[in-house]
């Protein structure tokens, strides 16, 4: 017997089997029919009779009572033909003809006969087993294993025995309704509990009539079989529906499984998205800020933070941004395949958003480090002309303490002409001596400018500094011509004094100008030098060579100055002449002189040392600078290289998806093996920064640049394997063959004629028409609309596929959610939280019910809520 429901339309009463493996109840040929293989001696039992009798009532039953009644006799309740033509309706589903309704036995024979020819015309053969009968057996024998395979101690063999102590009806019961049946409490050694309990809970809460009472099949040796089968088939048939309910809920599961997936990948996107812009935001101002420090430990400080951007907080957000791209395309690709409209992320957040903050930023980080380098060098040279202001100044302002007071003086109003004569040649002694301070002033006030050109943070103080020094100069300078320019007396004095005096006065002048070269010579000795390159450092030490070859003359000097001093002294001492005091030309004494030479002749060996340590140190740069060089002229053309063939690799793919996959990603393994000597490198720079050398002519390449492509690097290839992963999810949800692909990637190719890996949308338009569309403007911008959802202006390779592929795909739709979600509402209009959560698992139960509106049909009920606008949203045709 086959299923009567089935396409072949077959009648079956008893247990059968169609495609799924079982049938419906018990089968009226069987009760009809004298089959020769029965066991003759049971049909002569009177209780076997009665048990056969009392199972076809209640099967009868179980589907008459869907019609408002039912049997309690065989032999009396079918005799007028009038209940088995109302089952047979049941059973079929068909109108049968109209019965006769004379009590008039011709009438009672007639309405068996219409049922008997209805029965004839859906092909039941009413005699023998046969085949069909024995495939609808081991049907609904296989059903019953693989719903009570899990449980323990059941094991179905047959349709007799296998039965007989009731845990497998109970573990049948508990596979569909496991809410029902407390099947670890059952024991194997008390059947007609089990039996009684699987029995009374299928007529309860299963509407499955009692057809066998537990002592009818405990008592007997071998349960009647076609009693236990037409008893299973109820079951079977009662779990039916449930199993459409389901394939119902798992439709719905898998569509909202998707739909769930596709919000986290959108809800990601979105808290990245977010999360990224706002570090832009408040990084943007910190690269910007170019506000100069004021000494050289705070930018220093600063491009230490600098440092750490480049090395801790930027690579992350390097990953970050390439991960949200990748992201957001395999979102869209997945969207595209499950028939979902595309993503638009919130306003401010796609990607070219996303893209063009990014932009900002590297625009704003592009100089920062050589400002913080230039800005070092800057205070570095501030600190250095500062120390040198102030050394020449307390110099000058010592030699200028009082000499504005002595000038200021009119003793020569009352002198004699002899003191006047001495004053001035104490003037003449002064005026050698300003005119050695001249060049000293001078170099104050340059000094001061370059400072103020160099915005030293102090130039006020220095200015301050520098127009008293230059003040009191300028006051200096007239008072002589004012004071003692009328002329010079000559009166008569002893020709040995007129001598020393003499000497006196020229040992003054040629003192002073001695004097102030020692102590420049001990500044420019003891002067804090910068150089950063060998050929400064090679030419301070020439100057310095030259410097010392001139001490000998210098020494020469000192000791022509020194016998002046010796000669007044002797020419005193062999006349008898007692000095007054010292020279009354000049406070330079021979012992300072003498002590000033002895300290300059201390710092030439010093500052030898200190050339020699600044040569060795800028050896050890240019050493750096070779090292970084040498370095950095392997990586950058190693990261050219790569992105050259990333290029090539993305346009001239060969092979299989998965052979580019698998090569993309061993190529990636082979660039991400090459980090340790980008490392090496940033160490290598690190040590450069640290020694403060600005400039390497051994290379082209700075840190920035290898950073920046490196960057580029890593992304490409990223993006690259992200593509051909979309590939693959539109090649296996599509059915593309390879050979398509290949196809569609050369005409791609073929158009792409910047290849980037996307294409403008003329260029797209004539790809388009290459593939045979026939194109006017609104349905261009159709398509455009399609494969450009977010209007960047740019078709991608995958965009393409993904059109090409689209509209042939045989994929989920709103109706068939909506056909789902009608059987678990049982064909109502609407659905409610109750049978949600009855039919669906938890998390996906409340998804529904959190977005689902209420129903607002005319057949609603409190509760209600509305299924079919909800399918619609999932797919974008209306909105949640």
């Amino acid at each position: 017997m086959v299923d009567y429901h089935a396409a072949n339309q077959s009648y079956q009463y008893g247990p059968s089997s169609g495609s799924n493996g079982a049938g419906g109840g018990g089968s009226m040929g069987d009760y009809m029919a004298q089959e020769d293989d029965w066991d003759r001696d049971l049909l002569l039992d009177p209780a076997w009779e009665k048990q056969q009798r009392k199972t076809f009532t209640a099967w009868c039953n179980s589907h008459l009572r869907k019609a408002g009644t039912q049997i309690e006799n065989i032999d009396e309740d079918f005799r007028d033909g009038l209940k088995l033509m109302l089952l047979l309706e049941v059973i079929s589903g068909e109108r049968l003809p109209k019965p006769e309704r004379g009590k008039m036995r011709v009438h009672k024979i007639n309405n068996v006969n219409k049922a008997l020819d209805f029965i004839a015309s859906k092909g039941v053969k009413l005699v023998s087993i046969g085949a069909e009968e024995t495939s609808a057996k081991e049907g609904l024998l296989l059903w019953c294993q693989r719903k009570t395979a899990p449980y323990k101690n059941v094991n179905v063999q047959n349709f007799h025995i296998s039965w007989k102590d009731g845990l497998a009806f109970n573990a049948l019961i508990h596979r569909h309704r496991p809410e029902l049946i407390e099947y670890d409490k059952l024991r194997k050694d008390d059947p007609v509990t089990n039996l009684n309990n699987a029995f009374e809970v299928a007529e309860k809460y299963l509407d499955i009539p009692k057809m066998l009472d537990a002592e009818d099949i405990v008592n007997t040796a071998r349960p009647d079989e076609k009693a236990i089968m037409t008893y299973v088939s109820s079951f079977y048939h009662a779990f039916s529906g449930a199993q459409k309910a389901e394939t119902a809920a798992n439709r719905i599961c898998k569509v909202l499984a998707v739909n769930q997936e596709n919000e986290h990948l959108m809800e990601d996107y979105e808290r990245l998205a977010s999360d990224l812009l706002e570090w832009i935001r408040r990084t943007i101002p910190w690269l910007e800020d170019r506000v100069p420090q004021k000494t050289i430990q705070e930018m220093q400080q600063k491009l230490e933070d600098f440092r750490d951007y480049r090395r801790v907080h930027k690579p992350p957000k390097v990953q970050e941004k390439c991960q949200l791209e990748i992201n957001f395309n395999t979102l869209q690709t997945k969207l595209r395949l499950s028939n979902r409209p595309a993503f638009m992320p919130s306003e401010g957040k796609m990607v070219s958003d996303i893209n063009n903050g990014w932009q900002h930023l590297e625009q704003a980080e592009k100089g920062y480090e050589e400002w913080l380098l230039n800005e070092i060098r800057r205070l570095e040279r501030l600190d250095h002309l500062a120390e040198k202001f102030r050394q020449k100044a307390s110099i000058h302002e010592a030699w200028t303490d009082g000499k504005e007071a002595m000038l200021k003086q009119r003793d020569y109003e009352t002198a004699t002409l002899s003191d006047i004569k001495a004053l001035i040649r104490k003037h003449e002694a002064f005026e050698s001596d300003l005119a050695a301070h001249q060049d000293r002033v001078e170099q104050i006030a340059a000094i001061a400018q370059e400072l103020n050109e160099l915005d030293y943070y102090d130039s006020h103080n220095v200015n301050t500094r520098c127009q008293k020094i230059c003040d009191q100069w300028d006051a200096l300078v007239p008072r002589c011509p004012q004071g003692w320019g009328w002329g010079r007396g000559d009166g008569k004095t002893e020709k040995q004094l007129e001598t020393i005096d003499q000497l006196h006065l020229e040992y003054a002048k040629r003192a002073a100008p001695f004097n102030n070269w020692m102590e420049s010579a001990m500044e420019d000795l003891q002067d804090m030098f910068i150089v950063h390159t060998i050929e400064e450092i090679e030419g301070l030490i020439s100057a310095h060579d030259q410097f010392k070859s001139t001490l000998p003359d210098a020494d020469r000097e000192r000791e022509a100055i020194l016998a002046i001093h010796k000669e007044a002294q002797r020419i005193a001492e062999s006349n008898h002449i007692k000095l007054s005091g010292s020279n009354p030309y000049t406070t330079v004494t021979p012992q300072i002189i003498n002590s000033k030479w002895e300290k300059v002749q201390q710092l030439v060996p010093k500052r030898d040392h200190a050339l020699l340590e600044e040569q060795s140190k800028q050896q050890s740069n240019e050493h750096l600078r070779r090292q970084f060089a040498s370095q950095a002229n392997i990586v950058g053309p190693w990261i050219q290289t790569k992105m050259e063939e990333i290029g090539r690799i993305s346009i001239e793919m060969n092979g299989t998806l998965e052979d580019q996959l698998s090569h993309l990603k061993q190529y990636e393994r082979s660039i991400v093996d090459y980090k340790p000597n980008l490392d090496l490198l940033e160490q290598q720079h690190q040590l450069i920064q640290e020694a403060l050398i600005f400039d390497n002519k051994h290379t082209n390449y700075t840190m920035e640049h290898i950073r920046v492509g490196w960057e580029q690097l890593l992304t490409t290839i990223a993006r690259t394997i992200n593509e051909v992963e979309n590939q693959i999810l539109t090649r296996d949800a599509k059915g593309i063959s390879q050979e398509q692909m290949q196809e569609f990637r050369a005409s791609f190719n073929h158009f792409d004629k910047k290849q980037t890996g996307s294409m403008d949308s003329d260029d797209f338009r004539a790809l388009l028409i290459s593939t045979g569309y026939s194109l006017g403007d609104a349905e261009f911008n159709r398509i455009m609309s399609v494969v450009d959802p977010n209007h960047s202006g740019l078709v991608t390779f995958q965009a393409f596929i993904d059109f090409m592929s689209r509209e042939t795909t045989d994929t989920d739709t709103a109706d068939q959610v909506i056909a789902s979600f009608k059987v678990l509402a049982g064909d109502k209009n609407f659905i409610t939280a109750e049978e949600l959560r009855r039919e669906l698992p938890p998390d996906q139960a409340e998804y529904c019910i959190a977005r689902m509106a209420p129903y607002q049909g005319p057949d609603a009920v409190p509760g209600a809520l509305d299924y079919k606008s909800f399918s619609t949203a999932l797919y974008g045709e209306s909105d949640l």
